[in-house]
């Protein structure tokens, strides 16, 4: 079991976190929104009344964001990668955080490859693991469920000058792709996932965890190619630890040249050692 700790790069930091609220600053922007799990105090209260926009939560426990000079959209760089952060209904800005550690396997894993790879990305959200692998000459199939998500990555690869040829872009229930590949005897190099503990489909297809997500895994495995490079999963707000990830891996892996990680994802504050909890992780690679 690890935790994978960042303290952001040039355009993310976490300023402070307390009273199940988090600080951040995305790009020149500081954003203050809910973190629920974040019950301890804050250290540094004189920051928050600076933040740019504040999430808040209305009488009916509807969300939107009270905004001073926050544009509709605004570039974020990371390296040589651009992408824009919005403020959307959802209290989140298509960018996380703690993904830099992902990111920078991803760049390592990719690097040490000459050829170039077919990559799997699902539930891919804004793109930006589709962007960062891309940029390591791989060639991407990039699934969502959602159409104005896909179209936000589209934006974003736009931005970051990714050549159309280097990302294909699916809009579709990420089970039903997955099992169309494995009927069409496609197959990956490797797998990217970020399942939400619940959700739909374009079609009203119903995404529950604990109940799809062996059956996901099991078929993202049977698409692997013969000398396949990595499988990562992670996942947030779901209610089991890391362990559970890693032990499905076991189910797959155990018998298989290479190395298994798992653990939690976590972000530490600018000027402190406090750490905060975002997420699971477990990922396989030769």
């Amino acid at each position: 079991m690890q935790i994978l700790s960042t303290i952001g790069w040039t355009d993310y930091q976490l300023l402070d976190t307390g009273d199940q609220r988090r600080l951040e600053r995305f790009g020149k922007y500081l954003l203050d929104r809910p973190d629920p799990q974040a019950i301890w105090q804050k250290k540094h209260p004189d920051f928050w009344p600076k933040a740019d926009a504040v999430f808040v939560s209305d009488k009916n426990n509807k969300g939107f964001w009270q905004k001073n000079s926050v544009p509709e959209k605004w570039i974020i760089s990371y390296q040589d990668l651009r992408f824009f952060g919005k403020l959307s209904p959802f209290k989140h800005t298509g960018i996380f955080g703690e993904q830099v550690l992902n990111w920078q396997w991803l760049q390592e894993k990719l690097a040490s490859w000459q050829k170039p790879l077919k990559i799997l990305n699902l539930f891919a959200y804004t793109g930006i693991a589709s962007l960062v692998c891309a940029k390591e000459n791989a060639f991407v199939t990039h699934v969502d469920s959602s159409f104005p998500t896909i179209a936000w990555a589209k934006e974003n690869a736009s931005l970051s000058k990714i050549p159309s040829d280097k990302i294909r872009w699916i809009n579709e229930d990420a089970s039903k792709f997955v099992e169309r590949e494995k009927r069409r005897n496609s197959v990956y190099d490797g797998i990217i996932m970020d399942p939400p503990v619940y959700g739909h489909g374009p079609n009203k297809e119903v995404w529950d965890f604990p109940k799809h997500f062996p059956k996901l895994l099991q078929t993202c495995i049977d698409i692997l190619s013969p000398n396949p490079l990595f499988v990562l999963v992670n996942t947030y707000a779901v209610s089991s630890s890391a362990i559970m990830l890693n032990n499905l891996f076991l189910d797959h892996f155990s018998n298989t040249q290479g190395k298994t990680e798992y653990g939690e994802l976590a972000i530490q504050e600018a000027d402190s050692e406090r750490l905060l909890s975002t997420g699971i992780f477990a990922r396989w690679s030769r």
